[in-house]
């Protein structure tokens, strides 16, 4: 065969392998596997590798099946230029499964990501296992699990679910650091609806299995929500505009347009009167910063709210607490999310500022049957371990267990600012009074008030380092981060890594 035949060959092979994977889903606003790795990069550029892999499994029929590219399709390129690898998976590949090959293409593609320091991220849609490859296929996803905890904490990993998403194939995007669920078609389960039945006789869909509704309202195992595949990744972009390309790296900081805001004055009268009585944390927030944040698991534990945000360009995690739901009480849900947030900025290098109004961790029987003590723990260990610049703005109440989980000076806060309007203490006082005095005189509650229901108290003790007004928040959290830019921490003790509570 002649060099120009062997061209001509490869040529063909490849075109062949390529069209199959952009052939598109039949559903309207649906791309092809390709199709969205086009609409991801800059200029619909990016270079494939691994398009010749091919599995190597010789029962049950498979040594007839012909796997365009092992029905994933990894490539690089840039994105906002800068460089991401990206896995897409092709459902119309043998309906994507998961086989040994299909496996070590994902591995080899987070391999990649890991020695170039750049995110990794997937296009989810699979039907799962490859039955016919047994053993190779299963042994080939503890593998994969096993490189994306690796790769955790030192690469960016974002899943997006395309489509199904279900078995063995879920735990993949559950143990990468953000999920974006496309409402419209984007499912994830542990089991699909026929193995439930086949296994339990629960007869179940798989929309109330794995949809929008299950995993980004209940579990909150999604962190966003899209409705179809150009606003997913769309959605991915934006993340990824906030996200630095490892944890050797800070994120970028955008130069800003506009003037510093001038409408700072409305937050010297935001807050009620009457302290029991919400108000709107989410305005605070969109005052002092930049733009609106970036929230994240927004549909879940609304009692709390994270994001990213810039304050004067600089990307920061925000934390806070929303009185607006359940008074902004720390319940088993609101711990897991806020302390997975604190862990994730921490490892890449984005300062944590928190916004206090919270009157304690949920008590009860339904929380304590929950686990809210080792939950809650999350979010002391969370803040003890913190290397990141912490900060913490005591807004309004910050009450008991809330006064650590929230941050404060103890658990490792580096600046502790209040409001005048600030309430610390360890119960309220009525409370504490009747547990004092085992009544609720009037004059003992005042007094109780008085010595410890204001932030003086504090400050007296160096755990508030500054009381400042509302109006003045922002501008004292630039200066703030711009003294705490440096700040290197190293632990005391060689360990290999704490015990946290799960």
């Amino acid at each position: 065969m002649s060099n120009k035949d062997k061209l001509d060959r490869f040529r063909t092979l490849e075109s062949s392998i390529v069209r199959q994977g952009c052939t598109s889903p039949k559903e309207a606003d649906r791309l092809s596997a390709r199709g969205r790795l086009q609409l991801l990069f800059d200029d619909c550029k990016y270079e494939e590798f691994g398009l010749l892999v091919k599995h190597r499994s010789t029962t049950f029929g498979m040594q007839n099946r012909d796997i365009a590219a092992e029905g994933v399709v990894t490539v690089f390129g840039k994105v906002g230029g800068r460089p991401v690898v990206a896995i897409s998976e092709d459902y119309s590949s043998m309906a994507g499964t998961f086989g040994e090959y299909h496996g070590k293409k994902f591995i080899r593609a987070i391999d990649l990501a890991l020695e170039v320091g750049c995110p990794v991220v997937t296009f989810n849609e699979s039907a799962g296992l490859r039955l016919q490859e047994g053993i190779d296929a299963l042994e080939c996803y503890g593998a994969l699990f096993r490189k994306v905890v690796e790769a955790s904490g030192v690469i960016p990993q974002i899943s997006l679910l395309m489509g199904s998403c279900f078995g063995g194939q879920a735990y993949y995007p559950v143990c990468q650091d953000f999920i974006i669920q496309v409402s419209e078609y984007g499912l994830l389960g542990i089991a699909g609806p026929e193995f439930v039945k086949q296994q339990t006789g629960e007869v179940v869909t798989a929309e109330k299995l794995g949809s929008e509704r299950m995993h980004f309202s209940i579990t909150g195992q999604s962190h966003f929500l899209a409705g179809y595949d150009k606003d997913a990744i769309d959605c991915l972009k934006l993340l990824l505009s906030y996200l630095p390309s490892s944890n050797r790296e800070t994120s970028l900081r955008v130069e800003l347009d506009t003037q510093i805001k001038s409408n700072q004055l409305f937050l010297d009268s935001i807050l009620p009167e009457d302290t029991k009585r919400p108000f709107s944390m989410s305005s605070i927030l969109d005052t002092v910063f930049d733009s609106p944040l970036l929230e994240v698991q927004a549909g879940f534990a609304n009692n709390c709210i994270i994001g990213f945000g810039r304050l004067e360009g600089r990307v920061v995690g925000i934390l806070a607490n929303n009185s607006e739901h359940y008074y902004g009480v720390i319940d088993v849900d609101a711990s897991d999310k806020m302390a997975r947030f604190i862990r994730f900025c921490d490892a890449f290098n984005i300062p944590l500022i928190s916004f206090h109004d919270c009157p304690g961790y949920m008590i009860g029987l339904d929380q304590e049957s929950k686990g809210i003590l080792r939950h809650g723990a999350k979010l002391l260990f969370a803040w003890a371990e913190c290397t990141v610049p912490c900060i913490a703005v005591v807004v309004r109440k910050s009450y008991a267990g809330a006064h650590f989980g929230m941050l404060n000076k103890s658990i490792g806060a580096d600046y502790v600012l209040a409001w005048p309007t600030a309430v610390v203490a360890p119960v309220g006082a009525k409370t504490a009074t009747k547990f004092l005095f085992k009544a609720t005189d009037s004059t003992d509650i005042e007094a109780y008030k008085e010595e410890y229901e204001t932030p003086y108290k504090s400050a007296e003790r160096g755990f508030i380092d500054g009381i400042i007004l509302p109006s003045e928040t922002r501008s004292s959290l630039v200066k703030i981060l711009n003294f705490l830019e440096n700040k290197k921490s190293t632990n005391k003790y060689s360990k290999e890594h704490s015990n946290c509570p799960t």
